[in-house]
């Protein structure tokens, strides 16, 4: 059975150096591995991926089982893990779930493992 790591408050910004510029702190490392964790699965990835294409920029967890061919139930469990990595954030209207991309979120991440990428 895999490890747990301790709960943290991973909606918070992620605030450490790029892991190039020194050693990690204990801390730092633990930030970052939750967010990376939370990413390492192909199902999140999917729903990210189609969250950050979605011209509307966010969508319906309906909607989104439909598209990467899941249901609802799994879809929710993976967009929650995602929720609580504070990469998506969701807004409930009457009895649907809209998700969207936290690009903030996203790009904290990329500047942590590479600071020169995409520049």
């Amino acid at each position: 059975m895999p490890k747990t790591l301790p709960l943290i408050d991973a909606t918070a910004p992620l605030c450490c150096a790029p892991v190039s510029a020194q050693p990690m702190a204990d801390s730092e490392a633990l930030e970052l591995a939750v967010r990376l964790k939370a990413l390492a699965d192909p199902a999140r990835l999917k729903l990210l991926s189609v969250l950050l294409t979605d011209p509307a920029g966010e969508i319906c967890t309906c909607d989104l089982a439909a598209t990467i061919g899941l249901a609802e139930s799994t879809v929710s469990h993976h967009l929650g893990q995602l929720k609580k990595a504070g990469m998506v954030v969701a807004v409930r209207r009457g009895m649907n779930v809209y998700y969207s991309a936290r690009t903030e979120a996203l790009d904290a991440l990329r500047v942590v493992l590479d600071p020169h990428c995409c520049t």
